[in-house]
């Protein structure tokens, strides 16, 4: 029996990779799918794809660095289908590769403005519906194992999904009363569009990765998908606060 029947969940960066293979995974839960991204043309394919295989979902134009826009989002999603019963906040960049000394302020800004601040801005206003719900509602949003440990050349990236932690921990005992859960998935390398372009599609530097990772292989943007559901849905009513590793036993070394 699908495990998210009748429940309206907005994900953010939905357009591709893990944003694209969770909505297809919540749409076959029997979840109402608000997808949300600036690359249009992507996120309308990816609200086809879930509608053409059974699911219900509809495509948003959205910078989640920016409030007004997230809040007219979370308020539209309320008048047009009475609660926001969960959110999947996974929009994010990865940055530039370079030490701290050669990170332009301009890209820090940038990183941490998509990948923290947008999380803070998407929490924000999802909270603000969620508490006046009688059923609560539940968070997850997209931190990384590189929120867990340090990888040295990506300190915009490390710094912003640390932060995506510890907001994570913060909102939930803040809200744990409310009946809202508040958690993270912190995924490791995952065959994405996103591990292509920091790969820069060398085969070496792929081989190196998997070398490192207990199970030795790169998981699939659908494995990070099924965890995200769960945590979305009432089977994990009693977690919160957890920042999940999807890593195949990375961080745990």
């Amino acid at each position: 029996m699908p495990i998210l029947t009748n429940k309206v969940i907005l994900v953010t960066g939905g357009s591709t990779g893990i944003g694209r293979a969770t909505s297809k995974v919540l749409g076959a839960e029997g979840a109402r799918v608000i997808i949300a991204d600036l690359q249009d043309e992507e996120g309308q394919k990816t609200a086809a794809i879930v509608n053409d295989t059974g699911g219900d979902a509809e495509y948003h134009h959205v910078d989640v660095g920016n409030y007004d826009q997230v809040k007219t989002l979370v308020a539209g999603i309320v008048e047009g289908y009475g609660s926001l019963d969960g959110a999947f906040n996974n929009a994010g960049i990865e940055g530039p590769t370079a030490k701290i000394l050669d990170v332009p302020m301009e890209d820090w800004d940038r990183v941490v403005r998509v990948n923290l601040t947008g999380v803070f801005i998407c929490m924000k206003c999802e909270i603000e519906q969620m508490i006046k719900q009688e059923n609560g509602g539940s968070i997850v949003s997209t931190s990384s194992a590189a929120g867990l440990i340090g990888i040295p050349g990506a300190a915009s990236y490390n710094a912003s999904k640390h932060g995506v932690i510890g907001l994570t921990k913060t909102v939930a005992l803040e809200y744990a009363s409310k009946n809202v859960r508040v958690n993270a998935v912190c995924p490791g390398f995952i065959e994405t569009p996103m591990l292509d372009r920091v790969t820069d599609a060398s085969v070496k530097i792929r081989e190196q990765l998997i070398k490192a990772v207990p199970m030795r292989r790169v998981a699939k943007a659908s494995e990070i998908a099924e965890a995200t559901s769960w945590l979305l849905s009432d089977k994990s009513s009693y977690v919160t606060g957890v920042s999940l590793p999807v890593d195949g036993g990375w961080v745990a070394q």
